[in-house]
């Protein structure tokens, strides 16, 4: 038997469909308009300048943004050709890619930074209640738990 969502919950679903779309949509085209970078080109950028030498293997890139290993390759592509990264064997082993974060491609992060921050103050953390933010974080944080513990696929 279904247990159907209530006519509350119905609402709440939608509202997080449309909303999350249209946030993630309007958060892309601040970005691009202003820097040329798409939102995932950015967390690319991001998720490299956080690791250490700068460098990921492009297994756990992949993983950390959620995007497959195909995905990943062609925004790791479309990013080594403008400059920004560079692919390498890995390190540790040498069997696997590593991605790594270029001089150019930090710069390019740190011009973009100011007006991703501001788009996302402005298209989020200003329009919501401290308190909701916080829920919405500590909810999203839940449901990447759960997920985690039974992954898709």
């Amino acid at each position: 038997m279904t247990d159907w969502l209530t006519l509350e919950q119905q609402r709440q679903w939608r509202s997080l469909l449309t909303g999350s779309s249209a946030l993630f949509a309007a958060l892309n085209h601040d970005l691009e308009a202003a820097t040329g970078l798409s939102l995932n080109e950015y967390e690319v950028l991001v998720r490299l300048s956080e690791s250490d030498d700068r460098t990921l293997r492009m297994s756990l890139l992949a993983e950390g943004l959620v995007h497959s290993r195909s995905r990943i390759t062609h925004t790791v592509t479309r990013m080594e050709k403008q400059g920004l990264v560079r692919r390498q064997a890995a390190c540790d082993d040498g069997r696997g890619i590593d991605c790594a974060l270029t001089e150019e491609g930090y710069a390019t992060l740190v011009a973009a930074a100011a007006v991703h921050v501001a788009s996302v103050r402005a298209r989020l953390v200003d329009v919501v209640t401290p308190a909701e933010l916080a829920a919405i974080g500590a909810g999203f944080e839940r449901v990447g738990e759960k997920i985690a513990e039974n992954p898709p696929g």
